[in-house]
């Protein structure tokens, strides 16, 4: 399958949770699941925007009170008059504008000062009407919005749940600790893929590291609990990849078996009888990262509940080449000029991809690239819309 296509379709078999009530603190990571609408005005009244002299008409004014925040407005000002008052503060009947403390003089109970009509004053609905939608469906909720949220005086909020993501890692020749020995490899992509997961906006399940046998991929697979599962270093057909067999073995759809992509081409999309995604990720490193920006991550913002971002353009000053039949992911970084190929990126490397912004998308042809759509390696980023 090509590229583009392995992608469309990793993001249109998923399938969203319910939409569910969660209080606020429950809620950063989600995303709406209806649009937000503001109960009431917001400010509900007429508020000082600055410390210092509510006033009416032109100065000088005489001071006859004092506001403060936590208090509702008990003075009335008329030309001439002006009281002290806090920022978010309730301006009295009568004000016309707010001096700040900075530009203030004073002459015993005589202030002076700018006093242009409406200055730092902040007014009734200026922020927001009541009934008016603030927020459209399919926002994901961070910290703006949950500050919004509360300034509108909601308590909880209406969200697609993020997906639980687990991951299982195969390899007897893997080790965790240390480096690399003849016939040991270190684990480079158990310590990658939870941070990736995370930074996706999905929430990490169990990550498991099991013997090449088929059995134990069977039966992890059987219980995971989980609505992805990644599956890295059986994706395969050697004679210690499982994953194809076990999927059989399990009544599971193989709806994507390979892409026309380097790195990453023996990766793998399929779906169990209860729904549950597999992505089979390939053992080499930098081929499991380009899976997972591939696969991965559109599956994940499906399950999110996120369309899939379109992927921006841009030129490559020095040209880079083509592959005559299948899509190329090059660690790139992006510059003023354009984006500049950072090299180290074989398969089993990640040096180019820890030292590059993006991995440019380039398409087969038969000579070199001048531009290419732009992959984040930062899963997290705005440019995926998360």
């Amino acid at each position: 399958m090509s590229w583009d296509s392995a992608r469309r379709v990793a993001h249109l078999i998923g399938r969203p949770q319910a939409a569910v009530s969660r209080v606020l603190a429950e809620a950063a990571g989600c995303v709406l699941a209806s649009p937000l609408v503001s109960p009431g005005a917001v400010p509900p009244v007429d508020r000082s925007a600055m410390d210092g002299y509510a006033v009416s008409g032109a100065g000088p004014w005489r001071v006859i009170g004092h506001v403060r925040v936590n208090c509702a407005a008990s003075v009335e000002l008329t030309v001439g008059q002006a009281c002290s008052i806090t920022t978010g503060a309730a301006v009295p009947a009568g004000t016309t504008s707010v001096v700040r403390d900075e530009d203030v003089e004073l002459d015993g109970d005589w202030v002076s000062g700018p006093g242009e009509a409406g200055r730092h004053i902040r007014r009734a609905g200026e922020e927001c009407r009541a009934g008016e939608v603030v927020l459209p469906a399919g926002v994901v909720v961070d910290g703006p919005v949950l500050g919004l949220a509360a300034s509108l005086g909601l308590n909880r909020l209406t969200v697609i749940p993020q997906p639980t993501v687990a991951v299982l890692i195969t390899g007897d020749e893997l080790v965790h600790q240390g480096p690399s020995a003849p016939g040991r490899v270190r684990d480079a992509i158990g310590p990658m893929l939870p941070h990736l997961i995370t930074q996706a906006g999905a929430h990490l399940g169990p990550v498991l590291h099991l013997p090449d046998t088929r059995t134990a991929l069977l039966e992890a697979l059987d219980v995971a609990r989980a609505d992805l599962i990644f599956v890295s270093g059986s994706s395969a057909a050697g004679p210690a990849d499982h994953l194809r067999p076990v999927l059989a073995l399990l009544g599971a759809e193989l709806i994507v078996d390979g892409v026309d992509c380097r790195p990453g081409h023996p990766q793998a999309l399929a779906r169990l009888g209860d729904g549950r995604l597999v992505i089979g990720l390939p053992g080499n490193p930098f081929a499991a990262l380009s899976a997972f920006l591939t696969l991965g991550m559109a599956a994940i913002y499906r399950l999110r509940g996120l369309p899939l971002p379109a992927l921006p353009v841009a030129s490559i000053p020095g040209g880079v080449d083509c592959h005559p039949r299948s899509t190329r992911l090059v660690p790139v970084r992006v510059t003023e000029q354009g984006v500049v190929p950072v090299g180290h990126g074989g398969s089993a490397m990640l040096r180019g991809a820890a030292g590059a912004d993006a991995l440019a998308v380039v398409e087969p042809g038969p000579a070199e690239a001048i531009a290419a759509r732009l992959l984040p390696l930062d899963p997290g980023a705005r440019l995926w819309g998360g």
